[in-house]
Formats: C-alpha cells, structure tokens, sequence
C-alpha cells in the first residue's frame, strides 16, 4: 500500500469541536489545530513534564505576560515579542520546572 501524505483518524465529536473554537481564532483549519496540539503534547513528553506541569508553567508565564504594562505601540508590541523570543523565557522556564521536579523526585 502506498504512503500517503495523509490519513483519515475518527476522532470523538467533542475533541472536534473544541478543535473548532479553537482555530478560528488562529485562523487555523480543524486539522492544523489537533496538528498544534500533537506537537505540543509531543513536546511535553519529550521534556518530561506531566500535563499538569506543563499548564502550570504556561499559566505562570502567562500570569507575568498579564502583569507586564501593555506596550504603548505596535512598534513596542513587536520589540517586546522579538525580545522574550530572543530569551527563550517560556522555554527557560519550562526548562527550570522539569530540573525542580527531578529533583524532586530523587
């Protein structure tokens, strides 16, 4: 049987759903989002994080990104996004969690 680029996968209706409300947002379609998704629990994996650590660091970093003062133009906007990309803050701080946590666990 040939290989093919893609392949149909039932998914229960719900996941679907949420898939939906999700993209649009993103201007993603239904299958780029559940794609989203799959790299990110395949990050988490690889990382060794759980579920649960892995939304209490993006949670975290969300809450610091919340309190930050709003950028007073597209121009500071776009310095500040170039910036923490540049930093690697998000990855960093996930990076500090999974050493917490195997530290922990010794």
């Amino acid at each position: 049987m040939p290989i093919t680029a893609f392949s149909s996968v039932k998914l229960p209706g719900p996941l679907v759903e949420q898939a939906r409300r999700a993209a649009q947002p993103m201007r993603r379609s239904v299958a780029s989002q559940i794609e989203y998704w799959a790299t990110l629990g395949q990050i988490v994996e690889h990382t060794g994080l759980s579920v649960q650590e892995a939304r209490t660091a993006i949670e975290q970093y969300e809450r610091q990104a919340a309190d930050a003062a709003p950028p007073a133009s597209v121009d500071a906007l776009t310095a500040r996004l170039l910036a923490a990309q540049s930093r690697g803050s998000l990855a960093q701080r996930v990076r500090d969690l999974v050493d917490e946590n195997r530290a922990l666990a010794r």
